[in-house]
């Protein structure tokens, strides 16, 4: 049994604590070797003081001295800075395999930069294949290294496909839990304040993920990304809700059978798989009981009232720099709704305004990706203004 040598972008987020639950718990398989943060140092010394990998990241330099003193006596981590250090950690330590846990657009060049090595990626990270997902699988394709997603929807379907072709495929069904909102009439989503947006009914996520899940902007990310990792038409992925969240995703095939993949909803269970695949490997986590399940319900998503998903199918289906654009203006929407400077059905709008304000690009190179995002960001701002 081999030991996965494991770089964590984003090991002080949700994700990388996870990611730091999985190595404690089966440390014979998963070892880290490099961690990242963007600016929480002392939550990376923490890490770093237990784990001991050989080398470091801190993207806000400006915290390097609060950084060196958490850092044990005696232990003398290299120590990288700045956006260019996560591409050097990511390119340059020693790994098997690179876990991106980046919120935002931060983790597209480091995530290059790990293919370009040979590196197998993990994605936690939606907006890296929601962006640039024709050049980052392409990329990975001319390399010969794994995409393994850790998104709990996509690592299900994943898991589901094992061997059978996207040929084979008829659909793949994403599940949603449906967020705080999935009940709420039209006028109370209208209403919506920050604190009711951030009360998630199922996952403990940052700020910026649980607002996407509110708006179902997250799932709609989450069809662009399925249509790159999976290589399907974006009229080939759906969207059910499952409010209990035990049905982590579906994938009914051409000959009518549906496979599905549960589990609790913990997300060590689909970052052990993506950093252990193709093997499975014994844990402590908590097994389903089905009979203390009792029921699990699916419902259609609301598109009327939820209209992110329309907005993600339109930007998969016309791919270009469209759905960097699409997910640019709600990046911007959703820190203004935050902010009190923008009311909650007023995110899908400005989305929409500048999708539509956007000409858009077709089989975009890096460089027109990262130009329409910077425009899309612009525009977006330009319109709460």
């Amino acid at each position: 049994m081999s030991r996965k040598r494991v770089v964590v972008l984003g090991a002080t987020g949700s994700i990388g604590e996870s990611a730091a639950k999985v190595a404690a718990d089966i440390p014979e398989r998963v070892e880290l070797t490099g961690l990242a943060a963007h600016r929480n140092a002392a939550g990376l010394a923490a890490q770093a003081n237990r784990f001991r990998p050989e080398a470091l990241c801190l993207v806000d330099a400006a915290k390097l001295p609060e950084l060196q003193a958490a850092l044990d006596p005696g232990y003398a981590p290299r120590i990288l800075l700045g956006e260019e250090g996560l591409v050097e950690l990511a390119a340059t330590t020693p790994a098997d395999i690179v876990l991106i846990a980046i919120v935002g657009t931060g983790g597209l060049r480091p995530a290059l930069a790990a293919i370009e090595q040979g590196r197998d990626l993990a994605v936690a990270s939606k907006e890296i294949l929601v962006m640039a997902g024709e050049a980052v699988m392409a990329a990975a394709a001319a390399k010969g290294v794994r995409v393994l997603p850790v998104d709990s929807e996509h690592n299900a379907i994943f898991q589901c496909l094992e061997g059978h072709p996207a040929k084979h495929v008829r659909r793949l069904i994403l599940t949603a839990s449906g967020g705080p909102f999935r009940t709420a009439s039209a006028e109370q989503i209208a209403a919506a304040t920050p604190a009711q947006a951030l009360k998630h009914p199922t996952w403990s996520m940052g700020a910026k993920i649980t607002i996407d899940s509110a708006t179902l902007f997250n799932k709609g990310l989450e069809m662009i990304e399925a249509r790159w990792l999976f290589d399907v038409e974006m009229d080939r992925v759906d969207v059910i809700v499952h409010p209990q969240s035990i049905v982590h995703s579906m994938v009914e095939f051409v000959d009518g059978s549906v496979l599905a993949q549960l589990s609790h909803s913990d997300m060590c269970f689909p970052i052990q798989y993506a950093l252990c695949w193709p093997e499975r490997v014994p844990n402590r986590l908590r097994p389903l009981d089905f009979a203390d399940l009792k029921k699990l319900d699916f419902e259609a998503p609301r598109r009327t009232d939820f209209p992110a998903l329309d907005l993600a199918t339109e930007a998969g289906r016309t791919g270009g720099t469209l759905p960097a654009v699409m997910n640019a203006a709600n990046e911007i929407a959703v820190a203004a709704f935050l902010e009190g400077r923008l009311g909650f059905p007023q995110i899908w709008r400005l989305v929409e305004r500048t999708m539509r304000a956007h000409a858009v690009t077709v089989h975009a190179s890096l460089d027109e990706i990262i130009a329409a995002d910077a425009w899309a960001r612009r525009a977006a701002s330009e319109g709460i203004g």
